[in-house]
């Protein structure tokens, strides 16, 4: 029997690359999450086959339409190398500093920063993802180049009129933690998210403006229109286009990573590539691991993430500001998609903002669509305790702590990889 979702949707048509969805404001309410396994119009997915054909590309095409925005089209990528020190970490590995451009020879660039292990016997896996504060933070080296971009304010001198200074140098060096990856045989590449998107209100800077005409003043994408989470996801999948190129990395052991808005970044770019064999989307919280129907008082709203940051997810999104119970899925669905390859989802117990216990939530709500792939989803009913890795095929960690990203994270990082990656 069709549901009343069906009745109000009608038909799907195709047009041009997209598909033509009711508005925001015609949906039906529906207060419990969605199923993931229930098509658009109300049809039960039975076998891996209908996920793969019908269900899936169906998600991918209702996040893309009413929360983060259609990703840009692919581009080529080509990679300058700049600087190479075989001996970086005292000898321990090979630094990188490539230069990588993907928006067309006049659009901007990105500078990647990627370190690889010298001991090893054969290609590295490697933890991929974006930072906040440019690379030069995460390493003491001199030579590493500092970031041209637009950068947000901080209260130090490490930022000056928005752009990175000399002061920051090394600064970070614990929030990716990177030669305690090096140590455990990881390779690491990342780049400050702003190269790709600054991160304010404004979409004439960055790559969204070599896709689109920014109106002046444009504050927000438009109702589809690709927002700053989809932009960053949409660079990610460009550095894998280069990393997967790179004879020292295993490309069939890509994990993902990001904190907080960029780990909102990593589940999406996990979600709609799946050269990413594993992910781990720390603390992400509200509009990324964490449930719009949030049932935590504490936890961030949609409405909350939207006014604060209106240029993170689409227009559409925000016509759910007061209505969250009418999204046509939540973040599980999002999960789902990432099905069967492993997910780890981590927490600090203080930062009830990113909503901990709502994650879990989201865990067991994926855990169909993963048994449906033949994989185990979550591996407990019950979070567990503080201070334990659940390393389930969708994995969970909480401990006591605030809203960071540290060296203890990074080592369970690392131990949830090894189960995975390590022969």
């Amino acid at each position: 029997m069709r549901t009343v979702l069906s009745l109000v949707l009608a038909c799907v048509v195709a047009q041009q690359g997209k598909q033509e969805f009711p508005a925001p404001s015609a949906l039906p309410s529906r207060p419990e999450l969605p199923d993931p396994l229930t098509t658009f119009d109300g049809r039960k997915v039975e076998t891996r086959d209908q996920w793969e054909k019908e269900r899936k590309p169906e998600l991918k095409e209702l996040f893309q339409h009413y929360m983060y925005g259609y990703l840009p089209p692919l581009r080529e990528v080509r990679g300058t190398l700049r600087r190479s020190d075989p001996k970086a970490f005292e000898g321990k590995a090979t630094l990188q500093e490539i230069s990588l451009s993907f928006a067309g020879p006049k659009g901007p660039k990105l500078d990647l920063l990627l370190v690889v292990p010298n001991k090893r016997t054969e290609p590295a896996p490697v933890f991929l993802g974006l930072n906040f504060s440019g690379n030069h933070t995460l390493v003491t080296d001199p030579a590493v180049a500092i970031p041209a971009s637009w950068m947000r304010q901080g209260k130090g001198d490490e930022i000056v009129n928005n752009h990175a200074t000399e002061k920051g140098r090394g600064k970070n060096i614990g929030t990716w933690a990177i030669e305690q990856s090096i140590d455990r045989g990881y390779a690491v590449a990342t780049a400050y998210y702003g190269d790709i998107f600054p991160d304010k209100p404004d979409f004439s800077d960055g790559v969204y403006s070599q896709f689109h005409a920014p109106k002046d003043g444009q504050k927000s994408p438009g109702d589809t229109g690709c927002g700053a989470i989809a932009m960053w996801a949409w660079g990610l999948h460009r550095i894998i286009d280069y990393l997967v190129t790179v004879p020292e990395l295993d490309k069939s052991r890509i994990a993902v990573t990001g904190h907080s808005r960029l780990g909102k970044t990593a589940l999406l770019a996990a979600a709609f590539d799946e050269r990413v064999a594993l992910a781990i989307p720390h603390q992400a919280g509200c509009g990324g691991t964490g449930p719009c129907r949030s049932k935590n008082p504490k936890a961030e709203s949609v409405q909350r993430i939207n006014t604060a940051f209106p240029h993170w997810f689409d227009d559409n999104f925000k016509k759910f500001n007061e209505s969250n119970d009418r999204i046509p899925f939540d973040q599980h669905c999002l999960l789902a998609l990432c099905a069967p390859r492993p997910v780890l989802y981590t927490n600090g117990i203080e930062d009830q903002w990113a909503n901990p216990d709502g994650q879990f939530e989201m865990l067991k709500a994926a855990s169909p669509v993963y048994k449906l792939c033949g994989a185990d989803g979550v591996g407990a009913a019950e979070m567990p305790p503080i201070g334990k890795l659940l390393d389930s095929r969708l994995g969970y960690f909480v401990r006591t702590g605030p809203h960071v990203s540290d060296p203890d994270y990074w080592k369970t990082f690392l131990d949830y990889a090894d189960k995975y990656f390590k022969k």
